[in-house]
């Protein structure tokens, strides 16, 4: 059954109410591996209720709607779907604890013709249920690799961000702890293709692989760490597109390349795997706000 875009297009997915607290943002932060050094005050910060900061990509976590591509009258070959690229703007700080409404809604499907795949544009807002004020924006592209050719539009994509041609003006270094997927799917993602052996390989894999949102978790902790000062509220959008998985217990290398006066706060950066030189997420762009 090929991919049906007007079914996509009219996919109606009901919202998702999501109650969270300090022990959510916590583990969150644990699952990327912050805390690693207890006597590290900037990470702990993160970890230990004292204070409590959340991290800005925790908003990635908020009020997920999950799997709704599994529809059999949708025509995606699920086994085939793989996490194309991420936005995130959040209009203000995540705080530590409280109710919020998700919705997702899916706002173009575009076909890359027979044997190049179709991709999926989804837009999830999340509110506040108490007030209904929006918190943030998030952007998604789903890549159906084996769903090209059903018919459909073959417009030109965005371009993405491009990256200077220079060598970055920063670099960060940030270890993945080889049991990090297993921490990090408690906090919503429970696919089996990361902590699974045999799921893995039969997906083509040779072990289980990092998630792709743990590892956009790990750049957007490096951008904290790195031309944020550890200040939440300064980091107000990124995005970026995947394009390599990551092992748990790899290092992610994160580049940053401060743009010129003409884009004031934007940060480009990509995310690189140190140990097979691979780039695991490209095009990156992040809004940072002054001191």
């Amino acid at each position: 059954m090929p991919l049906n875009a007007d079914k996509l297009l009219a996919l109606k997915i009901p919202a998702v109410e999501h109650s969270y607290g300090p022990k959510d943002c916590m583990l969150y932060a644990l699952g990327l591996g912050l805390g690693q050094d207890p006597l590290n005050a900037d990470e702990l910060a993160f970890v230990y209720e004292k204070n409590l900061k959340v991290l800005p990509t925790f908003a990635l976590m908020q009020g997920y709607a999950a799997y709704w591509l599994r529809q059999p009258e949708l025509g995606v070959t699920w086994a085939k779907v793989v996490h194309g690229e991420q936005g995130l703007v959040l209009h203000q700080p995540v705080a530590p604890q409280g109710t919020v409404i998700g919705r997702t809604r899916i706002v173009d499907v575009v076909d890359k013709g027979a044997g190049k795949g179709a991709l999926v544009y989804s837009v999830r807002e999340i509110s506040d249920k108490a007030s209904g004020r929006l918190l943030a924006t998030l952007t998604q592209t789903t890549f159906c690799r084996a769903d090209g050719g059903f018919g459909g539009p073959k417009r030109e994509t965005p371009p993405p961000h491009a990256l200077p041609r220079r060598a970055p003006d920063l670099t960060c270094d940030l270890p993945t702890r080889p049991e990090m997927a297993l921490i990090y799917r408690l906090s919503g993602d429970v696919n089996a293709l990361h902590v699974d052996p045999e799921f893995a390989k039969a997906a083509g894999f040779p072990r289980p692989v990092l998630h792709g949102l743990a590892s956009f978790g790990v750049a957007g902790h490096a951008l904290l760490k790195t031309v944020c000062g550890f200040d939440p509220a300064r980091l107000t959008a990124m995005a970026a597109r995947f394009s390599a998985p990551v092992y748990p217990g790899e290092t992610i290398r994160t580049e940053f390349w401060r743009d010129n006066d003409k884009d004031l706060g934007v940060v480009s950066f990509r995310a690189r795997v140190v140990e097979r030189d691979v780039i695991a997420i490209d095009y990156g762009r992040a809004q940072v706000a002054p001191k």
